[in-house]
């Protein structure tokens, strides 16, 4: 008779206020006023983060910058740094590797960790998550959230649940009652379209969800009907990845005024193609497809892409094949708000996997940033 399985014990880290935090740490100044890390409120861009005082006004990541100037008339817009996030995300791994291996990073500021088998506070991962806390405000001068349960999907919605600076633990017991008192929109995975046709259903939470049978969920959502029948019983047996793959690398602009001269717009493809070739050659990385985004002035956008017979890791390359994928639009015809490029496909210079795996990289690496 095999043994029962370890039951695992995650964590899930997520900074709060991530981006705004760094700047309201680097610069005193800063400190519990309204910070907006993005675009300027005169300009076409968008928020990519905000601090606390911020949202206190309705303002959140993605909001146009004009319309969170007009939501919060004080509030301070600041530029991106990103290059300050990478070296805080790096302080911030380099405290995860002193519980665990087991890590699986998201984002820049946000991981999983698998502390299954850590040794330290006799395998408390509760204790583990209030020290690495600890540490991150007295090393960083930044603040974490932790949620804690025994899979990534609970400890995921767990480490929501007390924003900011919060502590919330899901053990195995309490599982059940939480899921079924969860309203659907808190599930990973259920955006605001897949929330809307729930509720057409009569799914309202956690309840309504586990009332289904995993056939009528198959029916109605195809692939994902799966998924959501293992989560409304709180299964969700993916393990902790410490090696993630790399799928694409891209860079876009989001203009002051619409582009519609196609000389200008060759003009700001190959200065992007320029900054992704720094990160190729940054990483030795050779990428195979590239892709051209394209949001025009109504914000409908459209992707079209080309994969080479080779690998390219130049600006040139890519920038032969541009004038093929801008002719798949209606660049010059359409006015166009935004503009960017990416790679995927990749593989390390000299090997001969088309993939690259690297240890604390998110999925999709893009950098937005408005046109100065």
């Amino acid at each position: 008779m095999s043994e029962p399985a370890l039951q695992r014990k995650i964590i899930h880290i997520d900074m709060d206020a991530f981006y705004a935090s760094v700047e309201q740490r680097d610069f005193p100044e800063l400190r519990g006023k309204p910070v907006i890390v993005g675009g300027q409120p005169n300009s076409r861009g968008v928020v990519a983060a905000c601090s606390y005082e911020a949202r206190a006004f309705g303002i959140h990541s993605a909001m146009p910058s004009s319309r969170a100037g007009r939501l919060c008339p004080d509030a301070i817009f600041v530029k991106a740094r990103f290059d300050a996030y990478r070296e805080a995300s790096q302080q911030l791994n380099a405290i995860f590797k002193e519980y665990t291996d087991l890590i699986e990073p998201l984002s820049l500021d946000e991981a999983f960790l698998d502390v299954t088998n850590c040794d330290q506070f006799q395998g408390s991962a509760t204790l583990i998550a209030q020290e690495i806390r600890q540490k991150v405000r007295e090393r960083m001068n930044l603040v974490a959230s932790a949620g804690v349960s025994y899979n990534k999907f609970l400890a995921k919605i767990a480490s929501d649940m007390d924003k900011p600076d919060g502590l919330y633990v899901i053990r195995p017991e309490q599982a059940e009652g939480f899921i079924t008192s969860l309203p659907i929109r808190k599930f990973n995975g259920v955006g605001k379209v897949t929330e809307q046709k729930m509720h057409r259903l009569g799914i309202k939470t956690g309840a309504d969800l586990r009332e289904w049978t995993q056939a009528d969920l198959d029916q109605s959502f195809g692939k994902s009907g799966g998924y959501y029948y293992r989560i409304a019983r709180g299964i969700d047996e993916r393990p902790v990845r410490s090696s993630r793959t790399r799928k694409s690398i891209g860079k876009e602009n989001t203009f002051a005024a619409d582009l519609t001269d196609l000389n200008e717009i060759q003009e700001k493809l190959s200065g992007i193609a320029d900054k992704i070739t720094e990160l190729l050659h940054k990483r030795e990385i050779q990428a195979k497809t590239l892709t051209l985004k394209v949001k025009y002035n109504d914000f409908t956008q459209i992707t079209r892409a080309h994969s080479y017979k080779g690998y390219i890791q130049s600006a040139e390359e890519m920038m032969e094949m541009v004038p093929e994928l801008v002719e798949k639009t209606e660049l010059g015809q359409r006015p166009c708000r935004l503009l960017g490029l990416s790679v995927s496909n990749l593989k390390k210079q000299g090997e001969m996997t088309d993939e690259v795996q690297e240890e604390g990289l998110t999925l999709d690496f893009w950098e937005s940033n408005p046109d100065q």
